[in-house]
């Protein structure tokens, strides 16, 4: 057997006989996923599906909030029923009955959201900016997280281990720190218990994501799997395509939720990897978003994610002045022309040192505008400013945008971060001026201009804003391959 499956089988095993309820099943026993249990938060006005296992051929009955609904179970005990539309509100008791009973109480329904990603995902609150002041804070019982704990896995699990914890100044500060400042923007506008289910793992490439079958039957990622075949024969990873997937986010499908944030990328611009692997983290990243979502049978549900904040790469000769790191931050803008999806713009939130800057709150915040605008129809800008076109008039070049919300301005002085070139492809600093929702940009070296690129570097000094004090998005109108700035 190949080494990194003889990991994978043996973290899979170890999951399964360790972690799972399912393992204890005997006669006469029902049991349910771990996610189901005390304290936990449902989603409100949408289809919620209740699952488990009991004796084959067993009647189950599942009561809560005025609603009975019975099935019966399948040849292998498996059982599911799907609870009509639940109104926001609680606490309540759920009970599912077979020949026996399990109670699970201080159930509260209302927005449920999927937090994922790698360590900035979940880093914690105890390690953030006003680390003190935020967890003596949190005191808000009615947002919950339940935080997926499970080994890495090589076929889907049924379930993983965790529970639910109240928001309060002592659980606080083990909260993914991203998920509370998002849940907790969008319980103060809505008023309604927010259930944050966070799973995420630090130093992951988005392809342990993402499901195996999805990722074999896209034809432009094949280059990546091959990459990863070719590396276990030599280096068994601890980390594989779908193993993530398999782990951390298959035991929760199908629990309603009302969307998913995302906040991940820095291992697909590791520095000492090809460009072509960061070139493609677009198509990754649409990939994953559209195979959660056929997994959920949820239809386009939301799916919003941070894109990369200002940091400075580790630089050696072969890759001086070019960014793998801006390649993910295009992919993500990209991703964009998926319908239903957002992106929170963090380019001015980082730290050029620090791989994990410390200002999760705004990051928080900008994730939960998106949400608040788009999904909840809160009248507040959903985003910063993204390019929406442009055209060349001789010497200029006129680029619009979008979310260009009470105006363009610069922050901080004259507008700058923007870069011209012409048919040489050679790149040269421009002077850009704001023109409404349009911005101007030329140079007196470049007649003939040809293309524009904004922020394009890991640690962009740029200040386009919109009226709401919401950053650009890096950009580039071209497509060249030299990546040279």
């Amino acid at each position: 057997m190949k080494p990194y499956l003889k990991f994978c089988l043996s973290a899979a095993a170890f999951t399964l006989f360790s972690l799972s309820p399912f393992k204890a099943f005997a006669s006469g026993h029902v049991s349910l996923p771990a996610i189901f249990s005390d304290h936990m938060v449902l989603q409100s006005d949408a289809k919620v599906p209740v699952w488990g296992r009991a004796e084959p051929g067993e009647q189950v009955t599942v009561t809560i909030a005025g609603q009975i609904k019975s099935t019966t179970t399948n040849t292998d005990g498996r059982w599911r029923i799907d609870l009509d539309k639940l109104r926001a509100g609680g606490p309540f008791i759920l009970a599912v009955q077979a020949k026996e009973t399990v109670i699970i109480n201080d159930v509260l329904v209302g927005e449920v959201w999927l937090c994922s990603g790698q360590s900035n995902m979940r880093m914690k609150v105890s390690d953030v900016a006003n680390a003190k002041q935020e967890e003596a804070a949190a005191d808000f019982p009615k947002i919950r997280m339940f935080t997926v704990y499970s080994a890495p896995a090589v076929t889907p699990l049924e379930n993983c281990s965790g529970r639910w914890e109240i928001c309060s100044p002592e659980t606080a500060k083990d909260f993914s720190a991203t998920a509370y400042f998002f849940g907790r923007e969008i319980y103060k506008s809505l008023s309604v218990p927010v259930g944050l289910i966070h799973s995420s793992v630090g130093g992951t490439p988005i392809e342990a994501w993402t499901s195996m079958e999805a990722q074999e039957n896209t034809p432009g990622l094949k280059p990546v799997l091959e990459k990863w075949k070719r590396e276990a024969k030599a280096h068994p990873p601890t980390q594989y395509p779908a193993n993530l997937f398999n782990s951390k986010i298959a035991p929760l499908i199908p629990y309603a939720i009302r969307g998913t944030v995302w906040y991940q990328g820095e291992f697909n611009s590791n520095p000492y990897t090809p460009y072509w692997i960061s070139r493609l983290y677009g198509l990754q990243l649409e990939t994953m978003v559209k195979d959660w979502r056929a997994h959920w049978g949820q239809g386009d549900f939301p799916f919003c994610w941070v894109q990369l904040p200002g940091f400075h790469r580790l630089q050696t000769a072969a890759v001086e002045n070019k960014s793998g790191w801006a390649l993910v931050r295009e992919g993500m803008l990209k991703a964009l022309s998926l319908p239903n999806t957002g992106m929170a713009i963090a380019v001015d939130l980082g730290d050029a040192k620090d791989l994990h800057p410390k200002n999760k709150q705004d990051v928080g915040k900008r994730l939960a505008a998106w949400v608040l605008a788009k999904i909840y129809g809160k009248n507040i800008t959903a985003s910063g400013p993204l390019p929406a076109g442009y055209e060349i008039h001789d010497d200029e070049v006129v680029i619009s945008f979008n979310y260009a919300d009470g105006g363009l301005s610069a922050r901080n002085g004259q507008l700058k971060g923007f870069a011209i070139a012409g048919p040489n492809k050679k790149w040269f600093k421009a002077k850009a001026r704001i023109e409404g929702d349009k911005v101007i940009v030329s140079c007196l070296r470049v007649k003939h201009p040809i293309a524009v690129r904004y922020g394009w570097a890991d640690n962009p000094d740029c200040n386009l804003y919109n009226g709401a004090g919401l950053p650009a998005s890096p950009f580039r109108t071209d497509n060249f391959t030299d990546f040279n700035h």
